[in-house]
């Protein structure tokens, strides 16, 4: 009996959900909020793969059905689910389940590590690291406590003078629900000091900072505090991929986001972002996007006409 109430209080809280996002989404997109870490994002049709570099981020689907790559994984979150990246991580996200009666929402929280670590600081959370790596990226089941805070949030949308306040403490208890949520362990072990998964955020930074320069394995190895072979098994615990997939994956993305807004050679991006040599770059381009870079602009193009999307988070 208890169960069942507690399952009937967070559809219920599902429901009020997406009724706020609808309402204060009048199109489909990306769109801001007078919170500036909460973002709502709206479509009315399934979409193509979007790719972006997603930085550490909240998102609960309040109506629909998305799926998210990160690399060859891949990563399925509707309604009863909720999405954590918890460092900046390059992926694709395609809405499975929209239309025009029925879109898709859902909700986008930003956060900076550092509030989490101050949390666990401030808590009675373990904090002694874990030997292994955890991902960067997990999904798990969302619980009416959360939906609660969520919901809540939301609500102070309706009166802005409350959200200098307010908003700060209702993120707090957010990010404590997930802390203590079945996979919480993974956000505190990319967040605490001195734990492998932390010391490949840092590496993270440096390879997104850098990312069009040479990789040295070396340098990143005496960053994290690790040999060579340790630090490619961990980067690619927490991240999916090795190092130099990664700032790959960063190089390209970049070239697309620099080709789209602006009019340039194809070569000359090519060598902005890291790449000496043309034909290699519109080989893997082509590899990753499906197309060759010209061809992929011209229908990345149309697509922005008929159903402009989300775009590539920097």
């Amino acid at each position: 009996m208890e169960a069942t109430k507690i399952e009937g209080s967070t559809m219920e809280k599902q429901a009020e959900l997406a009724r706020l996002i609808e309402r204060f989404s009048n199109q489909d997109g990306v769109l801001a909020t007078a919170i500036p870490s909460l973002h709502f994002v709206r479509s009315s049709n399934t979409t193509v793969p979007i790719h972006q570099v997603h930085e550490p981020a909240l998102c609960i689907v309040a109506q629909g059905r998305k799926v998210v790559m990160l690399a060859e994984e891949s990563y399925h979150y509707g309604t009863s689910d909720y999405l954590v990246v918890s460092v900046d991580l390059p992926i694709s996200g395609q809405v499975i389940q929209a239309s025009a009666e029925a879109p898709y929402l859902c909700l986008r929280l930003n956060f900076d590590p550092h509030q989490v670590l101050d949390l666990i600081k401030e808590s009675a959370f373990p904090t002694s690291p874990m030997p292994d790596s955890r991902r960067g990226l997990y999904v798990s089941q969302t619980n009416s406590l959360l939906l609660d805070a969520v919901v809540r949030l939301v609500h102070l949308l309706e009166n802005p003078q409350d959200v200098p306040v307010l908003a700060p403490l209702v993120i707090r208890e957010i990010l404590y629900r997930i802390l203590q949520g079945n996979q919480g362990e993974s956000l505190k072990q990319l967040v605490m000091t001195g734990s492998h998964s932390n010391r490949i955020a840092e590496v993270i930074k440096r390879i997104k900072q850098n990312y069009d320069k040479p990789l040295r394995i070396e340098e990143l190895s005496k960053l994290a505090n690790m040999s060579p072979s340790s630090l490619h098994r961990h980067f690619k615990e927490v991240t999916a991929m090795s190092p130099m997939q990664y700032q790959k994956q960063l190089r390209l993305q970049e070239s697309r986001r620099l080709l789209l807004s602006k009019s340039a050679d194809a070569a000359d991006v090519g060598f902005q972002v890291g790449y000496e040599s043309p034909s290699q770059f519109s080989r893997e381009y082509a590899r990753l996007f499906g197309l060759p870079p010209i061809s992929d602009i011209k229908r990345l193009r149309m697509d922005q006409i008929t159903r402009p999307f989300e775009p590539v988070v920097r």
